[in-house]
This record gives structure tokens, C-alpha cells and sequence, in this order.
């Protein structure tokens, strides 16, 4: 199965873009965006213009979430954009989390996600999807109550062409409810757990075991994984590169405030300061007080850090545990030692992980 390397822009407008292209030149298979209306630019935008201007790299939102479209406006624009560009757009899905905080939500419960999830599919295999009123405010009243002559009676992108490639759906997952969820019905799951790789390996059985439970093939499942990296044979000054992002996704193990994902004790109250210190204000900042919570040891376990051996020796560990879709997530800055991990990532670690079958 390919290999795929991914990488995390700044969703702002010209420099997405303008990133993207250089993404594309550096050999990345796919570049993905933040959808978070309120701290990013608009995704959808945003991934056209992407479209419009490189020829090679997949495209996809890094993540979108369930609550601010509904599925039928979700799949359309995916599917839209997936003809527009010959095929280059996935889809990768979690249950929401700054763009919902910021609206004043939580994430979505976890029936109406998979409903959710059910119906994104749907549309985008073209089928007929039943109506469901928990997608829309509850003040809006049913079509019913315009007495039409005839009225729709299920959902489909009737414009939808049967020649066009579906596009697959990832769902981001870090609790065992959601790696079932996704196992069970999205394409591929992409585990939000860190770079420990007994907390990968265990993610990866739940999810086999779903997959398995649920009557499917548990080899058709793809399995991706959300990383923070950074280069630099100074582990401290590696640690230290990587801290705004590694907080960002570490707070995804303890969401709520109890610990998901089989973290270990070491890591327990570390991830407990963390959730009780977050400031979703600061949210994705590197510069924001919650990313000096985690110690220099917690990054060593958690992200993927060293000189580019070190990262390569540890990212091949999580590839013989089955990940194929590695989703490298590094600081936005390209100057100092930020910059020089860059270049090490594009020079020495993409070219190298793209070669693994």
C-alpha cells in the first residue's frame, strides 16, 4: 500500500496557496488545512484556490468537523472540488473542536456523529440519504408544511457523476468509541494519539477489532496518523521547536478531562495540567503559555524528535505497525532553528518516507 507523507499549512489567504505550490515542489502527497472559521481562513475557498494552482498534491481539511455544514453541503463541496481537480481531495473528519469552541460548543455526542458520518457517505456514494431534522435548527419547519404537489423524499446529489472517483473520508480519532466509529464506517481512520508506539499499536488493534466486528475486511482499512515533528539533534531544542502544535494535539487525550487513548501514567498528569491550563484563546500559538506545560520527556514520547535518523527510525517503528498515511505536523515559522527543522523534514524525511511501501 502507498505511502503517503501530509503536511499542515497556515490557512491564510495567498499564503495557503502560495505554501501549497512549495508543498507540492518538496514532494508532499497532500497538504491539509485548519477549518476553523473564527482563527483561519474559509476552507472550502481556501481548497479551490489550492486546486486551481498545483497539478499533483492531494488535498484535504486537517480537520473539518460535523456541526458547521450540514453533510449534504460538506459532501457537495468535497465533491465538487474532487471533480474540479481530477480526483486529489480526501476528506479527513473529527467530532469538531476550536471551530465549535469558538461558536461556544462542545464536540458533537457520539450517535449523532456517526448519523452524521453515515450521511456524509451516503452522499458522497451518490446514494439516496433519508431525511434527518437533527442536521438542521430545530426552528426550521419540515417541507411538509408547504403542502407541495410532490416534495422530495430523500436526499442525493443528483448532479453527482457516476464516473467520478468517491472521495474517502478519514475520521480523526484518539478515544476507542471513535477509532470504532471511524473503523466501522469512514475509509480510513487517523489516530490523534501521539508517536508512542504502544499508544499506536493499541489504537490500531481497537480499531482492527471494530473493523472486524462490524463484518469488514480489516485490511481495507486505511490507517493514518497525526504527528508533531520537528529535526534538530538537540533533543530539548527539538522538544522545544515542536511544543506550540504537540500541545494543540495532546489536548485531544484529555478533551474532557479524563485521559483517552492509553496514555501511560507518566504521561496522566501532564495531559490533566494541560486540559485544566488550555487557553483555546491562544489555541494552535506557539507562543501561547499552555505550550510550556509539557516537559522536553513528554515530547520525547509523544512526538517524533531527534536528528532526521532518529525521526526516520521512529516513524518506520509506526509504518510496521501498519500506519501508511503519516500527517507530519511542524511549527509554521520558517526562521531559526523552526526553519533549518523544515528544510530537514523536506530534505531528509519526505523523500525517505515516500520510498516505504
Amino acid at each position: 500500500m502507498t505511502v503517503e507523507t501530509w503536511t499542515l499549512l497556515p490557512s491564510v489567504p495567498k499564503v495557503a496557496t502560495r505554501d501549497a505550490v512549495r508543498a507540492e515542489a518538496d514532494g508532499w502527497t497532500g497538504v491539509m488545512l485548519a477549518d476553523s472559521q473564527n482563527l483561519a481562513a474559509e476552507l472550502i475557498v481556501e481548497m479551490s484556490m489550492i486546486v486551481a494552482r498545483t497539478e499533483r498534491v492531494l488535498v484535504s481539511p486537517g480537520v473539518t468537523n460535523p456541526v458547521t455544514r450540514h453533510p449534504a453541503v460538506l459532501a457537495g463541496a468535497f465533491a465538487t472540488l474532487q471533480a474540479e481537480s481530477g480526483g486529489r481531495i480526501a476528506v479527513e473528519i473529527g467530532r469538531g473542536d476550536s471551530a465549535l469552541a469558538h461558536l461556544g460548543f462542545s464536540p458533537m455526542k457520539l450517535r449523532p456523529f456517526r448519523r452524521y458520518l453515515q450521511a456524509l457517505q451516503g452522499y458522497l456514494r451518490g446514494d439516496e440519504v433519508p431525511f434527518d431534522p437533527s442536521f438542521v435548527p430545530a426552528h426550521v419547519a419540515s417541507v411538509g408544511d408547504l403542502g407541495l404537489g410532490v416534495a422530495p423524499e430523500g436526499s442525493s446529489l443528483r448532479w453527482l457523476r457516476p464516473q467520478q472517483p468517491k472521495v474517502p473520508v478519514g475520521v480523526a480519532a484518539t478515544g476507542p468509541k471513535v477509532i470504532a466509529i471511524g473503523a466501522t464506517i469512514g475509509d480510513a481512520v487517523s489516530f490523534s494519539v501521539g508517536g508512542d508506539p504502544e499508544r499506536v499499536r493499541a489504537a490500531i488493534e481497537r480499531a482492527r477489532a471494530a473493523r472486524i466486528e462490524s463484518g469488514f475486511d480489516p485490511d481495507s482499512l486505511r490507517l493514518g496518523a497525526f504527528l508533531n515533528i520537528a529535526v534538530h539533534d538537540d533533543m530539548e531544542t527539538a522538544a522545544r521547536i515542536t511544543s506550540g502544535k504537540l500541545a494543540s494535539f495532546s489536548r485531544f487525550s484529555v478533551m474532557h478531562g479524563k485521559v483517552t487513548g492509553e496514555a501511560t501514567g507518566a504521561d496522566e498528569a501532564e495531559l490533566e495540567r494541560l486540559h485544566g491550563k488550555y487557553d483555546m484563546t491562544s489555541h494552535g500559538r506557539a507562543d501561547a503559555e499552555h505550550t510550556t506545560l509539557l516537559s522536553a520527556e513528554f515530547a520525547e514520547r509523544n512526538a517524533i524528535i531527534g536528528s532526521a535518523k532518529q525521526c526516520l527510525e521512529r516513524l518506520m517503528e509506526l509504518r510496521e505497525l501498519g500506519i501508511t498515511r503519516f500527517f507530519l505536523t511542524e511549527e509554521f515559522s520558517r526562521e531559526g532553528v523552526a526553519g533549518e527543522s523544515h528544510a530537514a523534514i523536506v530534505e531528509e524525511i519526505v523523500p525517505e518516507v515516500n520510498s516505504w511501501t
